[in-house]
């Protein structure tokens, strides 16, 4: 099947359950029992699950007290970052044994470009796996990967054969691949817009296929072209080795729920000094503050303001938070508070780029 585009050839490598495994396996007492990362206080959060937490429908981003409820003999485990970020250069690192593309997500996945790679290896696929043992090997620990022409199709297929598998979708498979997905399964669909398309009549790619660019630009604005396009195997964004943030933040979550706007100006202040040290560290500045307020009940509200100018400092950061804060009476008692900076200095040198293109046969041995 040909494309009127280049086309890629992109590993997306996700770590099975990664902060729960390096426990395990660190400890093997937790090995096939059910833990969660995080979570164990009154106030705590799961950050992640094991995959034997997960069939108790254990998640992350669950309150604690709602995650034991689900797995009464659920172990909660305390969060070892330190530790994370070294197994994570360490399969950095396996990466780079191949490609200098290497865009990651987060500590636990990464694209990789291997269109033209340091092996010669003309398969994907081959890479693909030649990457997962070396990591099992390396670490002990098991990772998924997804392979096809572009980011979004390789970050799809990777969560086919999880854990410890992997997924190709050649360039002639790409269309069918599509058509025959679940909206749900589309990166980039959370859940409430998943139910807004299922009002709409659109449950599969095919669904999606048959909607006019119009007609989804006027049901979900700009995210609309960008459907059209990706249901088409469209998506010619390349692996950036050095992502550029699109925003800075930080928040905290209190051990007591905050009813007074006092105590809470307080923490925004600890929050505003937080929010400058990594400003700083970055040499990063922002127009647009954003203040999260999530309330006890866990609803979640947002509020932003747009300044003429840059600022990075805690007070021009704080000043602005207070008035987001009093902007309008609060709902309800407050479980955590966070600061974002967007509209970054960072946008212009995004901007002045220069788009890259790879060249490549149109026959691909994925």
């Amino acid at each position: 099947m040909d494309f009127d585009f280049p086309l890629r050839k992109i590993i997306h490598v996700d770590m099975d359950a990664f902060y729960a495994s390096v426990e395990q396996h660190d400890n093997p007492e937790l090995k096939g029992k059910p833990i969660a990362v995080g979570g164990g206080s009154k106030r705590g959060v799961v950050s992640a699950a094991s995959y034997e937490a997960r069939k108790f429908g254990v998640r992350s981003a669950m309150a604690g007290t709602i995650a034991r409820r689900n797995c009464p003999e659920l172990i909660f485990v305390k969060p070892r970052f330190d530790r994370y970020k070294e197994v994570s250069k360490q399969i950095r690192n396996i990466f780079f044994e191949y490609t200098d593309l290497v865009e990651p997500l987060s500590l636990d996945e990464a694209y990789l470009d291997v269109t033209e790679n340091k092996k010669g290896n003309p398969s994907a696929t081959l890479i693909a796996q030649e990457i997962r043992n070396k990591i099992f090997d390396k670490t002990g620990l098991t990772a998924s990967a997804g392979i096809s022409i572009n980011k979004f199709i390789a970050k799809v297929a990777s969560d086919y054969n999880k854990p410890n598998g992997q997924k190709t979708v050649n360039p002639e498979e790409v269309l069918v691949f599509l058509e025959n997905l679940d909206i749900r399964k589309f990166y980039g669909v959370g859940k409430v817009t998943a139910e807004k398309m299922y009002r709409l009549g659109i449950f599969t790619g095919l669904d999606l296929k048959q909607k006019p660019v119009e007609f989804l630009e006027k049901h979900f604005g700009k995210s609309g072209s960008y459907y059209y396009n990706v249901v088409r195997g469209i998506h010619l964004s390349s692996v950036k080795p050095h992502r550029i943030p699109k925003s800075v933040g930080a928040e905290r979550t209190f051990f007591e729920n905050l009813s007074s706007e006092i105590f809470m100006l307080e923490k925004l202040g600890h929050i505003a000094s937080e929010l400058e040290r990594r400003l700083q560290k970055s040499k990063i500045a922002g127009k647009t503050i954003t203040l999260k307020i999530k309330y006890s009940d866990f609803t979640l509200q947002t509020r932003s303001k747009t300044l003429p100018y840059f600022i990075a400092s805690k007070d021009l950061i704080l000043e602005t938070a207070k008035e987001l804060l009093y902007q309008s009476s609060l709902e309800n008692s407050v479980r955590l508070l966070g600061i974002s900076l967007a509209n970054l200095n960072t946008e212009k040198k995004k901007e002045s780029e220069k788009k890259e293109s790879v060249l490549v046969q149109l026959k691909f041995d994925f």
